[in-house]
């Protein structure tokens, strides 16, 4: 490695970072982290903290899970890449793709097409839907709904149906048909709504509104993640999305679960749509899939729309869709043995047990602090603060000042991240009791800094 004064000297003269300005890299220089061990990162000066990001909400195992680590070296030995396009194919996708079939047996998805991260998933979901229509004779479905503060990833597709601005305003005009739906947020709504029953009923209500405006009939399909989770960590009412697979199923509409963040257990289930019950048409994954240490991901298919499908016989179904590490067999191989630990781990079972404590320890520091506008959270391993100027007429918190609560809690010992005017906490979901405290006791020496 070179010396620490190369890295920071250099590390913005060169690249530019996801998610920020140029100009702010080369004047507040990122943290250069070097290495890690299990729930721990450690940056270039040694300081040694808790990562309350988990990498990017994907590192679910930590980061020291020698299986995966194994399965990808002795991959690379045995076959390093091979592509999946018509014709070939390769053994660990084949069994990855069964192994899959189980686990997401629950949710009625029975067949992977293979990408290479998240938003690549979300594309393919958005291409397959339009394509599922027209199949089944139905050209005119092409519309997509999506949800308020809803994050779908960077390409066009994506960008075009997410619903943060920030993700939109500099990239417009973006594709054509796509349609915004109120989210089931609580603490900010067009409705002035603090009820999250009443609010979910009000949000399907706007759903099936917007529906009869543009005419079920020209409407491909509606995609939403079962908890929000770039958008601030906004959960529904437990009525919320049961409603919108019933209003998609009277409609004809395709439901898109965008589970880039939450399958594989972050919400303490398996899968966010298992954990409201509901089975949707096409799951987009990624992320936990394999830990983090490839980039992979997989679009899960329901059964009922595979056999549309396979059972065409016009050629319509043939998909001209797919991407060069489409099944990678590196990424197949990681994704066997992450999938393996997932289980045996039960991590699902340990999210909801420290998301719990996490959860009640932010609650107890929005008492403490005024800075604290929202607490949520309480589903799993993925909580947020809204920090605000002021609690009673909600006015954000200005930039520098939540600058300062980030940068005084990793010198007390966690990496937390900041989007918005929220402090983001996904950490791994092997988080033990202690680590929570750690991240807990940290955040209040942020907070008590301002």
């Amino acid at each position: 490695m070179k010396s620490s004064n190369f890295l920071k000297e250099n590390n913005a003269r060169s690249l530019w970072h996801p998610m920020a300005h140029p100009a702010d890299s080369q004047k507040n220089p990122p943290t250069i982290v070097t290495g890690a061990s299990g729930v721990r990162i450690t940056d270039v000066d040694g300081h040694d903290v808790v990562d309350g990001v988990g990498g990017l909400w994907n590192v679910n195992l930590g980061f020291s899970c020698d299986p995966i680590k194994k399965a990808i070296a002795d991959q690379l030995e045995r076959l390093p890449y091979y592509s999946i396009f018509r014709g070939t194919t390769n053994d660990c996708v084949i069994e990855l793709s069964e192994e899959l079939r189980t686990f997401f047996e629950p949710d009625g998805l029975t067949r992977a097409f293979y990408t290479s991260g998240g938003s690549d998933s979300v594309e393919t979901a958005l291409r397959l839907a339009r394509q599922y229509h027209k199949i089944k004779g139905e050209p005119g479905r092409t519309k997509y709904l999506s949800l308020k503060k809803g994050y779908h990833g960077t390409h066009f597709g994506g960008a075009s149906v997410n619903g943060n601005a920030n993700f939109r305003t500099a990239y417009e005009p973006l594709m054509a048909g796509c349609f915004h739906i109120p989210a089931p947020y609580t603490y900010r709504n067009p409705f002035n709504e603090t009820d999250p029953e009443r609010l979910a009923q009000l949000c399907l209500q706007a759903m099936e509104d917007e529906i009869a405006f543009q005419g079920a009939g020209t409407i491909a399909a509606m995609i939403m993640e079962p908890i929000l989770g770039a958008g601030g960590v906004i959960p529904p009412h437990p009525s919320f999305m049961p409603g919108v697979r019933d209003i998609c199923t009277r409609h004809g509409i395709l439901l898109i679960a965008d589970e880039v963040i939450t399958a594989f257990g972050r919400s303490g289930s398996w899968t966010g749509s298992r954990h409201w019950g509901v089975q949707p048409d096409l799951m987009s994954t990624a992320k936990a899939i394999t830990n983090g240490y490839f980039p992979f991901g997989a679009l899960m298919i329901a059964e009922h729309v595979a056999q549309v499908f396979e059972k065409d016989e016009t050629g319509k179904a043939a998909i001209g869709h797919g991407y060069t590490y489409s099944g990678h067999p590196v990424g197949a191989a990681a994704a066997l043995a992450c999938l393996e630990e997932t289980k045996r781990l039960k991590v699902n079972e340990n999210a909801a047990a420290r998301g719990a404590e996490l959860f009640g320890g932010l609650q107890a520091l929005a008492e403490k602090y005024d800075v604290i506008g929202d607490v949520r959270g309480g589903h799993g391993l993925m909580c947020a603060l809204e920090l605000v100027s002021d609690r009673t007429t909600k006015s954000s918190i200005d930039k520098p000042r939540i600058s300062k609560v980030q940068e005084v809690t990793y010198e007390a010992g966690a990496m937390v991240r900041v989007s918005g005017p929220n402090i983001i906490l996904s950490p791994p979901l092997v988080l033990t009791s202690d680590d929570v405290q750690v991240i807990l006791t940290a955040l209040d020496k942020g907070f008590a800094s301002l």
